[in-house]
């Protein structure tokens, strides 16, 4: 196998991909195969196991993979269906963003408001542990994104219906990259900020509840706030790192 690296354009693990992909799609990794191990593809293309990771979940989302037991990874028989991807397709950076928090803003009402009617007493406290860990993350100088994602990570959970978490680990990457234009932007502005503690607060208190009405409403508008705050920021976010991530979602091929 030839090397590859980012230098030739895209991301390490777009490289990555891209090249396993053909491989599987040429025949030279045939069906029923077993892929080369994590380490072994680790050594090989000389990247992060991070890297190799994220390559293999991107081959299992279009089908071309899968995991058997005692067998690792094995190439797939060929589906012709057409795989479910996502791609924003806008040179707008801004619209990117906005196109993710309205694709978010259905999905949360419904999560947090089956939350409210189902979480146990176990799952209320993860989420009320997750809501802390956000504040923990920025006291210690992250940006919190992780810990943002893993809050209504743990919300999908609760809400007990397991399509809720399947899609949020399918929308993983693109979702953690809009989260992180939302932090960097919230993070110029004191008032931004307590704003997003507030929200994710009033959802928490929701869920707590039991109350499903609020905690649709809380999250609804929680989305509803977060495109303001985007639409509200400058040409200085846009020209900063704000600006870069941003730039970065718009080409996310999910």
């Amino acid at each position: 196998m030839p090397e590859t690296s980012a230098a030739d354009g895209g991301t390490l693990a777009d490289r990555v991909t891209g090249f396993l992909a053909e491989k599987i799609r040429s025949g030279e990794f045939a069906p029923d195969t077993r892929l080369p191990s994590e380490m072994e593809l680790t050594e090989h293309f000389q990247v992060s196991r991070t890297v190799v990771r994220e390559a293999i979940s991107r081959l299992k989302s279009e089908g071309l993979v899968g995991s058997r037991r005692g067998s690792g990874t094995v190439v797939l028989q060929p589906n012709h269906a057409t795989p479910f991807r996502l791609d924003i397709d806008v040179r707008d950076s801004i619209q990117a963003v906005l196109r993710v928090i309205e694709l978010r803003r259905g999905v949360e009402g419904e999560m947090a408001a089956l939350a409210a009617q189902r979480r146990t007493a176990a799952q209320n406290r993860s989420i009320q542990q997750a809501l802390k860990n956000i504040d923990k993350a920025v006291r210690a100088g992250r940006d919190g994104v992780a810990e943002d994602f893993a809050f209504h990570a743990a919300i999908s959970a609760a809400s007990h219906n397991p399509l809720y978490t399947s899609l949020l680990q399918f929308l993983g990457q693109f979702l953690q990259a809009a989260i992180r234009v939302a932090r960097i932007n919230e993070a110029r502005r004191e008032d931004f900020s307590q704003q997003v503690r507030n929200e994710h607060a009033v959802i928490a208190q929701a869920i707590a509840a039991g109350d499903a009405d609020a905690a649709r409403k809380a999250a609804l508008q929680h989305m509803e706030h977060s495109a303001l705050r985007i639409q509200a920021a400058d040409e200085a976010f846009w020209a900063s790192e704000g600006g870069k991530a941003a730039r970065h979602l718009a080409q996310v091929k999910t």
